[in-house]
């Protein structure tokens, strides 16, 4: 199994998952000759597609879902909450409901949903697996509970959100309300509480760890790198980062 990011933050999202001859999309944020460029870049055509996945209805994240999947004719998994008013927007596109939070293949891949924290319809974060292997992804997320660090402990990989420092966010041009709603139990998760959340994990697999959806504005790729790796105790360098103009590069996961 392999992952890259097409690209992470709150300009668009997008992280392609492989195993097997399947391949699928979680979120699609960009413009669709965006998308296209960008999956071009990891080596990738959109028809090497399976599926989009989506987490939730902001637009960094499924703006652009809709005219990828009516375009390549793929199929979109997501939850009524994160369809609902938005159904015009998907005519004659292939929608398919997760229920339930259960679990469900596209070809190769095991999706495991799992409910989140976050100020959205119905959000969902996943665990993408090949059967052997575990991919953990959370992301837009305000805060940890006990069914997050159970569902994501013992990942061979892990892509953890790092939206914010909190110094950053409090002294920012933000205005209060915007900040009070970042930082909130239905926001985005800080670089401390990421760190407090992967020490409460089952590390004992973990061979990839990236940071990603980081702020542009209120946090950096080195204060990332810097919270996760107290909370470890590995090396700061071996901590990947998800940029939001030019994503990460593959990651296999042996």
């Amino acid at each position: 199994m392999r992952f890259a990011y097409l690209g992470s933050g709150s300009d668009g999202n997008g992280l392609v998952v492989e195993a097997g001859g399947s391949r699928l999309l979680l979120d699609c944020g960009f413009t669709l000759g965006e998308t296209v460029r960008r999956l071009a870049r990891v080596g990738l055509e959109p028809g090497q597609l399976d599926a989009i996945v989506v987490t939730h209805e902001h637009d960094d994240h499924i703006g652009g879902v809709a005219r990828f999947a009516r375009k390549y004719q793929l199929p979109v998994w997501l939850t009524y909450g994160t369809l609902r008013g938005l159904e015009t927007r998907f005519e004659s596109v292939t929608v398919r409901l997760i229920e339930g939070y259960q679990s469900f293949a596209v070809g190769d891949i095991e999706a495991m949903p799992y409910p989140v924290p976050h100020d959205a319809g119905e959000p969902a974060q996943f665990v993408f697996s090949d059967g052997a292997r575990r991919l953990g992804v959370l992301t837009d997320v305000g805060c940890s509970t006990r069914h997050i660090e159970t569902v994501l402990s013992g990942c061979d990989a892990l892509a953890l959100e790092c939206n914010h420092d909190l110094d950053l966010l409090r002294n920012s041009s933000y205005p209060p309300s915007l900040k009070q709603r970042i930082a909130g139990r239905l926001g985005h998760l800080d670089n401390g509480s990421a760190g407090r959340l992967l020490a409460e994990l089952d590390r004992s697999r973990l061979q990839h760890l990236v940071a990603v959806h980081l702020s542009q504005q209120n946090n950096s790729p080195d204060l990332a790198r810097s919270a996760l790796a107290e909370a470890t105790g590995c090396d700061a360098g071996w901590i990947a980062v998800a940029d939001q103009s030019e994503g990460l590069d593959w990651r296999d996961v042996r």
